[in-house]
């Protein structure tokens, strides 16, 4: 065996016993540091709900105008989102404000 036909089967041996493990260790350790929200997107997602629920109150107050005008709409059963709302704020009160998990 010469020079490059020797080369071949060393980098084949390193790639596959340093370079893989490596390189599947180095983004396991990334997947578990950035796994939790930041703390900038746990705000969005707190404004996101807020208005979300500020739509839902429009849209009730546009369904009582309109069932008052016409005996004939029906609008919608809202009583399932208000529990799941009263679900989330329970959750929420219940945790503590800053929210970083450790893995």
């Amino acid at each position: 065996m010469d020079g490059p036909e020797l080369l071949i089967p060393i980098i084949a041996i390193l790639t596959l016993f340093v370079g893989l493990p490596w390189l599947i260790f180095h983004y396991v350790t990334q997947w578990k540091k950035n796994g939790t929200l930041s703390l900038e997107d746990e705000n969005l997602l707190d404004e996101l709900h807020a208005l979300a629920r500020r739509l839902d109150d429009r849209m009730t107050t546009i369904e009582r105008i309109v069932a008052a005008d016409s005996p004939s709409f029906q609008p919608r059963l809202r009583e399932t989102s208000r529990a799941l709302d009263d679900d989330f704020d329970l959750a929420r009160s219940s945790e503590p404000t800053t929210r970083r998990r450790e893995p």
